[in-house]
């Protein structure tokens, strides 16, 4: 049994020439050799010999009769071929030297032909093909690696993206395309934020942030608020990219569809967001359910709260989560315009109906067509423009200022107002009918200091909003001016809570917003609110916050506390506070 394995070992060689005695000398001294040999007299059969067997060298004659060897050696190099050809030539010329070189000939023997020549020959051959074996083996490893490699990367449920330290992107998986809404091979190698032109770029921020950093970023939770996938949720991964001499190259994103979960997790817990209203507590639960029911249909609505608590937001989800949201939705703000400019804004005018009106205007009833007209701040309308707008809602019907022909409007009308219509209309400010035409159905907002347990949620949202306008990573407040926030009144409602927390974005170079980023007035403010123990253990600890990070400058503390000197002494001596050191 060991015979044929050690024949299946032998090198074959080839040898073509037309002489038969170079054939037999080859053939006779090769073999003695051990080497399996085999021969051609013309190119013909060479080619045959070339075409049904496997060799390892091969011998060829430049002159074969009629015919040149170099065709031959043009033919295995085209078919790329990787065996060692030795050319053979009993009248050597510069020309054809240069030409069976150039061709890829591996070496050149001049007849006569001797014995030890001929085998060193072979035996460099030998050494050059198993060397070519082996980087061709290696090779094939390699790319059966890579291919392995490239499968996984393309076969995970994850989005992966690859960038170099200039942030051009230089690889992404399929993934990428159906998470993204994006072609890879638009994007491959060009810079990343123009690739990304239809979403937040909060991913952008986590990959600047591993670059800068050189430390990792895990399971960072993220809106992708894309536009053609605007409920989409992610988690963002982000590493070092190191090649196998551990280089830094870039950065590796990995990005992980949580949309589904996040909406589970959602009906677990009640919906915390609708339309771009924020709150999970049971009174705005109960307005996204009102807010849903009224979308479709042209009911009038009266939206009532304090400045700042969101009429606007709800306002603009009863018209774009319903059938009206392709349609026009046009805003007048009534308190902004004196009385005879309030009428022309709000129905038109004719040209020359009044000393300026050159030319024929659409009011904003004709230009919300069949959509919805807002009417903000509805409470500071004139009573003549409260009749006129009586008619509208009663008749559906209104003549432009200066033309006594009537108009019809289809346009869903929604009102709101900061204040109480009720004594308006006891005081005899507001028309009473025109109070109940508008007040079909009423949303009567709370003030946030009624819904505390929404400051979180509204927390989170503005300091993802100002993350990426301020191109800052911070990852939210501390626990001191959580409960400064939880504490405080909010005059201002939701729209102070968004300036207090642009505020500290402008002043927070650190990865959590702390109270010497607030606004001055509300650390003052603070100190007054609650009663009891718990007033006496946050004021104390809010006064050691403050004395701390202005390192015990009392003229700094107090100002920041909004208090004097000798007042902030007294809260010292209450409390006990003394410097320590």
């Amino acid at each position: 049994m060991a015979e044929p394995e050690k024949k299946s070992l032998k090198k074959k060689i080839l040898v073509v020439d037309d002489e038969e005695s170079i054939r037999f000398t080859f053939s006779h001294f090769l073999k003695e050799e051990g080497y399996d040999v085999v021969t051609a007299s013309d190119l013909k059969s060479a080619r045959k010999i070339l075409f049904h067997t496997r060799l390892d060298i091969i011998f060829i004659d430049i002159v074969l009769g009629g015919e040149s060897g170099l065709d031959l050696l043009k033919q295995v190099k085209s078919l790329h071929l990787k065996h060692p050809v030795v050319m053979i030539t009993g009248n050597p010329t510069l020309d054809n030297a240069t030409d069976a070189l150039r061709l890829g000939a591996f070496d050149f023997l001049l007849k006569p032909v001797r014995k030890d020549n001929l085998l060193r020959a072979v035996s460099l051959a030998i050494s050059h093909k198993v060397l070519i074996d082996e980087k061709e083996l290696v090779t094939k490893e390699k790319e059966k690696y890579r291919t392995n490699l490239e499968a996984i990367f393309q076969s995970v449920n994850e989005g992966i993206i690859t960038v170099d330290e200039d942030m051009h992107l230089f690889d992404a998986n399929r993934n990428i395309e159906t998470i993204c809404s994006i072609s890879i091979k638009k994007i491959t190698g060009q810079a990343f934020d123009d690739c990304f032109t239809k979403c937040s770029h909060n991913c952008s921020k986590v990959i600047r942030e591993t670059l800068k950093q050189k430390k990792p970023i895990r399971e960072l939770r993220m809106e992708c608020e894309h536009y053609d996938r605007p409920r989409q949720v992610v988690l963002l991964s982000c590493s070092s990219l190191m090649d196998d001499e551990d280089t830094y190259m870039g950065a590796v994103l990995v990005v992980r569809d949580i949309t589904r979960l996040h909406d589970l997790e959602e009906e677990l817990r009640g919906r915390s967001k609708f339309q771009n209203i924020i709150g999970k507590s049971k009174k705005f639960q109960n307005i996204f359910k009102l807010v849903e029911a009224l979308s479709d249909i042209g009911t009038t609505v009266l939206i009532t709260g304090e400045s700042g608590s969101g009429k606007e937001l709800v306002a603009n989800a009863l018209h774009y989560s319903g059938k009206r949201a392709g349609k026009p939705f046009v805003k007048v703000n009534c308190a902004a315009l004196a009385e005879n400019l309030l009428e022309s804004e709000l129905f038109g005018h004719a040209k020359g109906a009044f000393t300026s009106a050159i030319k024929d205007k659409q009011g904003r009833f004709e230009l919300a067509k069949d959509g919805t007209i807002l009417l903000d701040e509805i409470g500071d309308i004139p009573p003549r423009i409260q009749a006129k707008l009586l008619r509208v809602l009663e008749a559906k019907t209104y003549e432009r200022v200066g033309d006594a022909t009537p108009k019809k409007t289809e346009a869903r009308v929604i009102a709101s107002t900061n204040h109480n219509l009720r004594e308006k209309v006891k005081s005899g400010e507001f028309r009473e009918d025109l109070y109940y035409r508008l007040n079909v159905v009423e949303i009567d907002l709370p003030p946030l200091r009624e819904r505390p347990e929404d400051i979180p949620l509204l927390v989170d949202h503005f300091c993802s909003m100002f993350e990426n306008s301020f191109k800052k990573l911070i990852n939210g407040i501390s626990d001191e001016v959580m409960r400064i926030f939880i504490n405080y009144s909010w005059p201002g409602n939701v729209r102070e809570l968004e300036h207090a927390i642009e505020h500290a974005f402008v002043l927070c170079n650190d990865r959590v917003i702390l109270p010497e980023h607030l606004p001055a007035y509300m650390l003052g403010l603070a100190l007054k609110t609650g009663t009891g123990d718990n007033q006496s253990g946050g004021e104390m600890e809010l006064i050691l916050n403050i004395l701390t990070q202005t390192n015990w400058n009392i003229a700094k503390a107090a100002r920041m506390l909004s208090m004097s000197r000798p007042t902030l002494y007294r809260k010292m001596r209450e409390h006990g506070i003394v410097k320590q050191g």
